[in-house]
C-alpha cells in the first residue's frame, strides 16, 4: 500500500502537466507515505479542505459499499448500499441498520454483484436506486412500498443502471454500464447508455461511453460530467435547455495513474469543483481542469456524498468500510 501511495503522488504530477525529473524528488522527500491521506497539489486545495482535516472511519465490515446519499429526514442520515450483501443500509452517529433489503430476489452466487448501487432523494423526498441484477430503477416510498421507475428502453431491458442525478426541472439522468449484468446473455441493448428520463416519463438515450459511471451536474447546470471506469477518465457534455447533450470531450484523463480504483462516482460542490472518485483516492478537480488535491483513505472509494445540516461533511463508501471528512465547502444544492 505504502507504494502505491508513493506511486500515486509522482505520477499524478505528470498526468496534470508536470515531469518526474522536476517534481519527483521533491515529492517523494516532502510526503511521509506512512502518514499521508491528503495529497495537496496546488494551494486552492487549502480553501476547500482545512488544513488540519482528517479522514475519519465510521464504519466496516461490509461487502462493497456504493451508491452513498444524504436524507434530510428529521436530523438526516446517510444511506448506503453494500452490492454483494443485496441491502441498503443506513448510517446515523449512533451506528448502522438495515433500511431496505432485499433488492434482488432471485438465486445468485455469493459475492456477485446483485443488488442496488447508485441512491438518490427524489424532488418529493423518495429513495431511488438503481439495480444491477434487476435491470431496473425503483423507488421506495415512506412507507417502504417500492415500485418501477424505469427498466426498458424502447423495449429492451436496461444493463445495469448504476448512478443517477436530478435535474432541476425534475428530470432524471442516468448511466448504464454493462458491468452488473447477472449474465453477458442478459444484454438486450447495444449501449452503454447516459439516459435522461422526464417527469412525464419519456426516456431520451443521450450518449453512449464504454462504461459510464458517476456523473453529477455543473452548479449552473451548464455542464454534465460523467466518469467513465474503463478508461480512467472524466468526461464533460454541454447541456442544452432541454436536456440534450453535447457532443463529449475527455475533462480529465487518470488513466496513467497507477493505483487502485478507477473513475466511479463524483460530486461537485458549490464552487463547481469536481471531488471523483479514482485510482487512489478522491480527486478534487478545479472546473477549468486544473487537479487540486486528492483525498486517500486507507481503502480505495468508489462513491461520495455531501451530507450533514451544512453540507460540508463528505462521505465516502470503500469497499468493506465508510469514511468522511470534514471541508469548508458544502456540496451544490445545500
Amino acid at each position: 500500500m505504502l507504494r502505491w501511495i508513493l506511486m500515486l503522488c509522482i505520477v499524478l504530477t505528470v498526468a496534470c502537466g508536470g515531469s518526474t525529473s522536476d517534481q519527483s524528488d521533491e515529492m517523494e522527500s516532502e510526503i511521509d507515505v506512512e502518514a499521508v491521506t491528503i495529497y495537496r497539489r496546488h494551494p486552492a486545495l487549502d480553501d476547500l479542505v482545512p488544513l488540519d482535516a482528517s479522514i475519519e472511519q465510521i464504519g466496516e465490515g461490509f461487502g462493497f459499499t456504493e451508491g452513498p446519499a444524504w436524507v434530510p429526514r428529521g436530523d438526516g442520515f446517510l444511506l448506503f448500499s453494500d452490492i454483494p450483501a443485496n441491502t441498503i443500509f443506513q448510517w446515523t452517529p449512533e451506528g448502522v441498520t438495515e433500511f431496505y433489503g432485499p433488492v434482488y430476489e432471485g438465486d445468485f452466487e455469493e459475492g456477485r454483484l446483485v443488488g442496488s448501487n447508485g441512491i438518490i432523494v427524489d424532488p418529493e423526498g423518495e429513495i431511488i436506486f438503481t439495480e444491477h441484477f434487476n435491470g431496473r430503477i425503483s423507488r421506495v416510498d415512506t412507507a417502504g412500498n417500492r415500485s418501477t421507475v424505469v427498466d426498458n428502453y424502447e423495449g429492451g431491458r436496461l444493463n445495469s443502471p448504476n448512478d443517477l442525478v436530478y435535474k432541476s426541472d425534475g428530470s432524471l439522468f442516468f448511466t448504464d454500464p454493462s458491468f452488473g449484468l447477472p449474465s453477458p446473455e442478459a444484454k438486450a441493448l447495444d449501449v452503454n447508455g447516459i439516459y435522461k428520463l422526464s417527469p412525464g416519463g419519456d426516456l431520451t438515450l443521450l450518449a453512449d461511453q464504454p462504461a459510464p459511471n458517476g456523473l453529477a451536474f455543473s452548479p449552473d447546470e451548464s455542464r454534465l460530467y460523467v466518469a467513465d471506469s474503463i478508461g480512467k477518465s472524466w468526461f464533460v457534455y454541454e447541456v442544452a435547455e432541454d436536456g440534450t447533450l453535447g457532443a463529449g470531450e475527455i475533462f480529465f484523463d487518470a488513466s496513467q495513474t497507477e493505483a487502485p480504483g478507477a473513475a466511479d462516482g463524483l460530486k461537485v460542490d458549490a464552487q463547481g469543483n469536481l471531488w471523483a472518485t479514482g485510482p487512489g483516492g478522491v480527486w478534487i478537480i478545479s472546473p477549468d481542469g486544473q487537479h487540486l488535491g486528492t483525498l486517500i483513505p486507507p481503502q480505495p472509494p468508489a462513491n461520495v456524498a455531501w451530507g450533514d445540516s451544512d453540507g460540508q461533511t463528505l462521505y465516502m463508501t470503500a469497499r468493506d468500510k465508510l469514511y468522511r471528512i470534514r471541508v469548508n465547502v458544502a456540496g451544490d444544492g445545500w
